[in-house]
C-alpha cells in the first residue's frame, strides 16, 4: 500500500522519471562511421560543433534495426538495495520508431509504475529529437579542455541552453577528439520540470556495443519535496542485436 505521503508525491515522482527518459531519447545515436580528425590539437570550436553535429545526424538510410536490453534500478534515499527492478527491451526500426516490452519486474510496483510510463515516453519522444540535441540550435558552448580518456584524447565543453525547457540540460559534455562523438553528458535541467523536484542532476554515458554508439550507464538523482531522495540507475546489459526490418509491422507502429 502506498502511504499517504507517497501517494501526494506520486506527480514529483512521475516529473522526474519523465524528465531523465525524455532527456535521454533526446540525444540521437552517433553514426557508426568514425569522422577522423587528423590532429590531435583542437580545432576552432566552429568546426568541433559542426562534425559533433554531423556525428548525431546519420542519415536513416545508414541506420539499422536493433534490439537492446536494459535493466533499471530504483532506489529511495540512501538505500543500498533497490526498492524496485526492472529489465526492458528496446526496439528500434530507422528513423524513428521505437517500442518497448518489460521481460522482467520485482520489487515495489509504484516503481515498476514508473519505469513503464518513461518507457512510454521515450518511445513517443524519439521524433522530437532535433528539439533537444545537442547542436548549436538549442546551445551555447564553452570549450573548457583537452584532456585523454585511457589513450583517447576528448574536448570538454560547458553547454548552456538558449531556452528554458525542461528537457535541455545546463552542464558539460565530454567528447572523443577523433571520432567527434559525445562520451558523455551531466548537468541538469534548464528548467525544473515541476514544483515538487528541488534538485534534479542526470549523467549520461555513451560507449560503442555492437557497431552502435549507445547509452551504456546513466543515473538520475532529485531531491523530491516532502518523499526526499530517489535515485534511477540504468544499464544497457546486452549489446544491441540487429533485426531485419518488418516494414507492415513498422507501418502499424507509426499509426
Amino acid at each position: 500500500m502506498v502511504i499517504p505521503a507517497m501517494r501526494r508525491a506520486q506527480p514529483a515522482l512521475r516529473a522526474f522519471w519523465l524528465a531523465t527518459l525524455v532527456v535521454l531519447s533526446a540525444f540521437p545515436l552517433a553514426s557508426q562511421t568514425s569522422l577522423s580528425s587528423s590532429e590531435i590539437k583542437p580545432p576552432d570550436l566552429n568546426s568541433i560543433l559542426r562534425h559533433i553535429e554531423d556525428a548525431q545526424h546519420q542519415s536513416p538510410g545508414q541506420s539499422k534495426a536493433y534490439e537492446v536490453t536494459r535493466e533499471y534500478k530504483v532506489f529511495r534515499g540512501n538505500d543500498k538495495r533497490p526498492t524496485s527492478e526492472l529489465i526492458a527491451q528496446i526496439d528500434f526500426v530507422p528513423p524513428d520508431v521505437k517500442t518497448y516490452k518489460i521481460v522482467q519486474t520485482s520489487g515495489n510496483s509504484l516503481g515498476a509504475k514508473i519505469v513503464r510510463e518513461l518507457l512510454s515516453s521515450e518511445t513517443s519522444s524519439t521524433r522530437k529529437e532535433h528539439s533537444t540535441e545537442i547542436s548549436r540550435a538549442n546551445y551555447d558552448f564553452v570549450f573548457l579542455k583537452q584532456q585523454n580518456f585511457g589513450d583517447v584524447p576528448e574536448y570538454i565543453f560547458s553547454i548552456s541552453p538558449k531556452r528554458k525547457d525542461r528537457y535541455l540540460l545546463r552542464g558539460q559534455i565530454w567528447v572523443d577528439a577523433d571520432s567527434f562523438r559525445i562520451r558523455q553528458i551531466e548537468g541538469v535541467p534548464a528548467r525544473s520540470p515541476s514544483f515538487w523536484l528541488k534538485d534534479l542532476h542526470i549523467t549520461l554515458q555513451y560507449g560503442e556495443l555492437g557497431g552502435i554508439w549507445v547509452p551504456v550507464t546513466y543515473s538520475a538523482i532529485a531531491d523530491l519535496r516532502i518523499v526526499g531522495k530517489f535515485t534511477l540507475e540504468g544499464v544497457t546489459v546486452r549489446q544491441p542485436e540487429a533485426k531485419s526490418i518488418d516494414r507492415k509491422t513498422e507501418s502499424l507502429s507509426r499509426r
